[in-house]
């Protein structure tokens, strides 16, 4: 029997825009507000001198983390890091954040403690400061992060800036943290479903463990005026860049064969998982993508403190994004990265 077709509005900006027609004030009832839903982040005028960047993220156990699989430092480190990733993502600098929180009471001894410590050795990192939150007892784990960053006015870089003829960017690796699950899964299927808490020393592993965050690069960008949108890496390339594009209201067209993929080891090779489709689909990398105007392009660096700067593409007349292969050949890109309300994800 055929699967029901799945109601659109249960995919993750459907559902992000129902709320918005049913809640969003206007900017005329809120003057301070320059940049509202459907960014990485939103944007208030604190005064002449400075922009406020705000968003929030959650970190759910059964979801972004497994008790028996991470270890409590990585939980803690990634909660942070993945909600700076939307600071970077605007090129604001990182200030405060706000931590709700919700344990079981099993949880609140040294495993908390150990959280914790993984939380603030990414805030030290990261330049962020604890100012506030909340607590609760609750049967598992759920974080919630609200970060808080500064800009200068109107140096906040959004998605819906890229223009025909702007080049597309990445930095970083892409696949890294995709792979890193992989082999979380592996070694879960080894242990054959027995706690299996992964180790930190693992190389391939610390992109989904201890993700790192561009800050510098995207304050970079922002400072010197270089990227005209851009966006975090966070959902997979081929679905971040279908929202750059539809913010921007153009054509994207990336060449696989420039994809900087992640090598994937043989053995999960010949499981079938390719770097390709890792690098198109894993998510959770958060480097940044973002696009230049061509006539800015010499002053981007190929590498930003260690971490590659990549040209996949170019920005086109049009709507929606497509892939080119090695031999020119050219197909549209569906969106297939991480959606919590598709049934695929």
């Amino acid at each position: 029997m055929p699967r029901p077709k799945e109601p659109t509005d249960f995919a993750e900006d459907a559902l992000i825009a129902r709320i918005g027609k049913r809640l969003s004030i206007g900017p005329r009832a809120a003057p301070a507000l320059r940049l509202g839903l459907g960014d990485d982040a939103a944007i208030l005028r604190a005064n002449a001198a400075e922009d406020w960047i705000f968003s929030t993220d959650f970190s759910l156990e059964g979801v972004h983390f497994r008790l028996d699989t991470h270890p409590p430092d990585a939980v803690g480190y990634r909660a942070l890091a993945r909600a700076a990733s939307d600071l970077a993502a605007m090129g604001s600098e990182p200030a405060f954040f706000l931590l709700s929180l919700a344990i079981p009471r099993a949880r609140a001894g040294r495993w908390l403690d150990a959280m914790l410590a993984g939380m603030r050795r990414a805030a030290r990192r990261l330049g962020l400061r604890l100012v506030g939150g909340d607590t609760t007892c609750w049967p598992q784990v759920a974080i919630s992060i609200t970060v808080i960053g500064r800009a200068a006015p109107g140096r906040a870089i959004r998605r819906d800036g890229a223009r025909p003829g702007d080049l597309i960017c990445v930095s970083g690796r892409l696949g890294g943290a995709a792979l890193g699950l992989a082999l979380l899964l592996q070694k879960r299927r080894a242990a054959g479903g027995k706690a299996a808490i992964a180790s930190r020393r693992n190389s391939l592993l610390r992109p989904h463990l201890y993700p790192q965050i561009p800050v510098a690069l995207g304050l970079h960008l922002a400072r010197q005026r270089l990227a005209s949108a851009m966006m975090d890496l966070s959902d997979g390339l081929s679905t971040d860049l279908a929202r750059l594009a539809k913010a921007s209201r153009v054509k994207a067209r990336i060449h696989l064969d420039r994809l900087p993929a992640v090598r994937v080891p043989p053995a999960l090779a010949r499981r079938g998982i390719r770097a390709e489709t890792l690098a198109l689909n894993g998510g959770e990398d958060y480097g940044l993508l973002f696009t230049v105007p061509a006539a800015r392009a010499s002053r981007i660096p190929r590498a930003f403190r260690g971490s590659p700067i990549t040209v996949i593409g170019e920005i086109r007349e049009g709507r929606g994004v497509e892939a080119a292969d090695a031999h020119g050949r050219i197909r549209p890109l569906t969106s297939a990265g991480w959606d919590p309300f598709r049934r695929s994800s």
